[in-house]
């Protein structure tokens, strides 16, 4: 939304109007998480801000709360279970979510918006009816408490974001590619490869991105699937929270954020290239 020579006092008004309404929102919702990060350098075991650190004094700031991160056994056990169970969900939800992204991409499947409907019905559901759906049925295959259990669900609540942005990738998809490749002898894995897969990849790697999010930030169903031994990140920080107020939580949030941040600028460099290889933006 810019403004253009021949626009109206009324118009220009409101384009100033909407700026500030956009600010004021963006504001409402980034506020509450950039307040964690100046508190997980507390140098007191508290949840506010002490007179020391409003008056920027720097024997009120201390990173102790990160070194009992990265010390204590509980975070980093946390922490590889979350490390050893996000990366297997995600490729299972890659995988899962580009085969389904691209079979429903054909104009020749039946029931083709049924499917979509029940495919991205994860991300719909309330988490606690998939949770305790999923309770009810690993505990009868013997999947329940164990670490193939935890990764399939997580794989399911990630496998809705793989096809969405990988339809969405394929919308401006170019179907002679294909048959051009088929004329000149290549196989549909050839195909798949060597055409389809360079062209699709950006989408592949957001959905991706979105499905590893989804599966290290989870803390419902694995409070519901997970045994002791497949505690996470998001769990322990659930536990500090009922029943220990540590603020160590504050740095392993902080360090989250960040880490969140890193990847949505990786997912939108990666958009607009995606846009970029299919003309939808100039180069």
């Amino acid at each position: 939304m810019a403004i253009h020579p021949y626009d109206s006092p009324l118009e220009k008004i409101w384009h100033y109007v909407f700026l500030v309404i956009c600010g004021l929102i963006f504001f409402f919702l980034i506020f509450p998480i950039i307040v964690i990060i100046p508190l997980s350098f507390n140098a007191e075991d508290f949840f506010t801000f002490t007179p020391k650190m409003l008056a920027l004094d720097p024997s009120g700031y201390s990173f102790k709360h990160y070194q009992d991160f990265f010390t204590n056994p509980d975070w980093q056990q946390a922490l590889w279970n979350s490390v050893i169970i996000a990366p297997m969900a995600t490729l299972l939800a890659t995988g899962f979510g580009t085969l389904a992204a691209i079979g429903l991409a054909r104009s020749h499947v039946p029931f083709r918006g049924a499917i979509m409907a029940i495919l991205i019905s994860p991300m719909i559901v309330p988490l606690i009816i998939s949770a305790a759906g999923m309770y009810f049925f690993y505990s009868r295959v013997g999947l329940q408490g164990t670490y193939w259990g935890v990764v399939l669900a997580h794989a399911v609540l990630g496998t809705p974001f793989v096809i969405i942005t990988v339809t969405a990738t394929m919308v401006g998809f170019d179907r002679s590619l294909e048959r051009a490749a088929a004329s000149l002898g290549a196989n549909p894995v050839t195909t798949f490869f060597k055409v389809q897969m360079p062209l699709i990849l950006p989408g592949v790697i957001s959905g991706a991105l979105f499905a590893f999010i989804t599966s290290f930030d989870e803390v419902v169903v694995v409070l519901f699937l997970g045994s002791a031994s497949q505690k996470t990140l998001p769990w322990q920080m659930f536990t500090g929270l009922r029943e220990q107020i540590s603020p160590t939580i504050l740095a392993v949030a902080s360090i989250l954020v960040t880490l969140s941040v890193i990847l949505l600028t990786f997912l939108e460099v990666m958009r607009r290239r995606s846009e970029r290889q299919r003309g939808l933006s100039p180069g």
